[in-house]
């Protein structure tokens, strides 16, 4: 069975407090799962990313095809134009967000994806929710989890 993701981050400042959102649907109307987190400081680009690579960690079986519906024009411009894989053979020389990258790269092969973009705020009620959840990790400032390896390399870029 195909399954279908909607994603977003979400970054109050950037860095600032982050999270990402997302919904898995077994069809275009039944949730089987919704998952966000917050961060107390990362980037918007970070969270668009951590949340397709969660969409793709979250799946049991190999080989499982997903449609990833995303607003970020970073990660599917990434992904579509094969940046990453450049990036890849480069070691990711200058490239920010590598630790999430190499880490999205470990389960992209595993699963059938395709990545479709989605105009943000456009009324697509499953953006806006994953949006919804996003924001809603942004500011639940109790249960942040830290981005160490953001924190650790943001003053050396």
């Amino acid at each position: 069975m195909a399954i279908i993701a909607y994603t977003d981050g979400s970054s109050l400042g950037n860095p600032g407090p982050g999270g990402y959102g997302l919904i898995l649907l077994e069809t275009e109307k039944k949730i089987k799962k919704e998952v966000n987190k917050g961060y107390r400081l990362t980037t918007n680009n970070r969270m668009e990313l951590l949340a397709v690579i969660v969409a793709l960690e979250m799946l049991k079986k190999p080989n499982t095809p997903i449609t990833i519906y995303t607003d970020s024009k970073y990660v599917v411009d990434a992904v579509e134009k094969k940046w990453v894989f450049g990036w890849m053979k480069k070691n990711f020389k200058g490239k920010k967000n590598e630790d999430l990258w190499r880490r999205f790269l470990q389960v992209y092969p595993k699963h059938q994806v395709q990545l479709v973009w989605v105009k943000g705020h456009a009324g697509n009620v499953w953006n806006e929710r994953a949006d919804e959840l996003a924001v809603l990790a942004s500011n639940t400032k109790e249960n942040f989890e830290i981005d160490h390896f953001f924190e650790q390399h943001l003053n050396q870029n």
